[in-house]
């Protein structure tokens, strides 16, 4: 991701994020990644001896949260004050998208790709929902509810339970299409056009179906959502509890399109990593066909093969049809996909952690200014861009390389959980082989891409 977003002059050229090659790690490349397999393979084997009842997929009530905490965030008061606050940055943002200049420096830009969509990261991993409780769409649909005197949670339809949670994949595919192959990116005029369909199919789909339409089809909401599932922020019904993040993780809803998310969210992180490097450059000149059109392909190629290869690896088990009480094989994939999730997580924070660290910083300069006229209306067009992260390369390799094995290892765990309550058990262990081969894969050929290997 690149938006040309001005910098702050620093003695050597800082990458926007990523390794920046494998030069910047304390350990050369093949060890790493020795390192890593050798974790992964080293997690299952103590598990498949350790771990033979599942822990986690009866979820529990958790513990409650303080009652003065409960009343607080489930009262009306700090419900509307996250909506009203929610809309009115929306309100801002928006402000500078339509009226601010066609600058890389307008703020629209940087809070859309750095802000909303990295920031989602961190903020729902320690807030939870956080996109559900500030959404604009959420607080318009609800307001225009009321002002018609219907209710936001029922439409005039009813949601089809097979399309779970494909609306949200291709919103999430149109997305990392805007920001990874979209040439016009980093134009407001993209950006608007993007924004308003956005917003058309947000509030007309909630029409229809409701505020169901908000948790199976919005993008960034669902992603937020699964997200918060790694925080200890849980429901027990209507009760706020705190639960552990693998017993919370466990509760996502194995709907029809989680696979899809997932590949989508995984293999456009890959794809981030692979379309800058020298060989894919190289390869798309000596192609001599319209580079929009290669890398759009190659998007969807990347998160075509993380969807085929994880429904494959779920799928490798030797379970028979005629045992009783065992799952359909076809229902596998999306039982299993929230075991992706961490890893997703360990990706997102080594891909962008550098980039939303030091760009956030610059995006937060500029929402001061958001006609770029020299205004200060926040306070904070003064601040100046800590680049310690950057300055720090080993350190910043070393934190990288442990997200990513960190993901996988408690994706492994998650897997092996939800297997041994979902396989008969002369199964147990070599129904997870695939999963743990598969897993093996994309944490070498993650590292890889991730330290310049190509």
């Amino acid at each position: 991701m690149s938006l040309g977003l001005p910098q702050v002059e620093v003695p050597f050229l800082v990458p926007m994020h990523g390794l920046g090659g494998a030069k910047d790690l304390p350990i050369p490349l093949p060890l790493a990644v020795a390192a890593a397999t050798a974790a992964l393979v080293i997690s299952f084997c103590v598990l498949a001896l350790a771990w033979r009842t599942p822990r986690y997929q009866d979820a529990g009530r958790g513990r409650p949260v303080p009652s003065a905490l409960a009343r607080l965030v489930d009262g009306a008061a700090f419900e509307w004050t996250l909506r009203v606050l929610g809309l009115l940055f929306f309100a801002y943002v928006s402000w500078a998208l339509i009226r601010g200049p066609d600058l890389v420096n307008n703020p629209a830009l940087g809070t859309f790709y750095v802000l909303v969509w990295v920031g989602l990261v961190p903020a729902s991993l320690l807030f939870g929902r956080v996109v559900r409780a500030l959404s604009p769409v959420r607080t318009l649909n609800l307001l225009l509810a009321r002002i018609t005197g219907g209710d936001p949670a029922v439409g005039l339809g009813t949601y089809p339970a097979r399309l779970g949670y494909w609306p949200a994949a291709l919103g999430l595919f149109a997305f990392v299409w805007q920001e990874l192959v979209n040439p016009q990116s980093a134009y407001l005029g993209s950006v608007r056009i993007w924004l308003a369909a956005y917003l058309a199919i947000m509030l007309i789909g909630a029409a229809v179906f409701g505020d169901v339409w908000f948790e199976r089809a919005d993008p960034f909401e669902v992603y937020s959502n699964l997200l918060a599932k790694l925080s200890v922020w849980g429901r027990d019904g209507d009760r706020l509890v705190f639960r552990s993040p693998l017993a919370n993780l466990a509760t996502v809803a194995s709907l029809p399109g989680l696979v899809g998310v997932v590949a989508v969210l995984f293999g456009s992180t890959a794809f981030d990593s692979y379309k800058d490097t020298i060989a894919w450059q190289q390869f798309v000149i000596n192609l001599r066909i319209n580079e929009q059109v290669t890398n759009s392909i190659a998007l969807l190629v990347f998160c075509l093969i993380v969807g085929v290869s994880f429904t494959a690896a779920a799928m490798s088990t030797g379970v028979e049809r005629s045992e009783r009480d065992a799952v359909r094989r076809s229902a596998l994939p999306d039982l299993l996909a929230h075991s992706v999730i961490p890893i997703i997580v360990g990706y997102m924070t080594a891909h962008y952690l550098s980039y939303l660290v030091e760009q956030g910083q610059m995006t937060l300069m500029q929402l001061s200014d958001p006609m770029v006229d020299g205004s200060n209306l926040l306070g904070t067009a003064n601040w100046s861009v800590n680049y310690w992260l950057s300055f720090h390369p080993s350190l910043l390799a070393v934190i990288k390389v442990l997200a990513v094995v960190t993901g996988h290892v408690v994706g492994v765990v998650a897997a092996h959980d939800r297997a041994i309550k979902l396989l008969p058990p002369k199964h147990h262990v070599t129904g997870q082989i695939g999963m743990l081969l598969v897993m093996v894969a994309y944490t070498a050929t993650g590292l890889y891409l991730l330290m310049g290997g190509f």
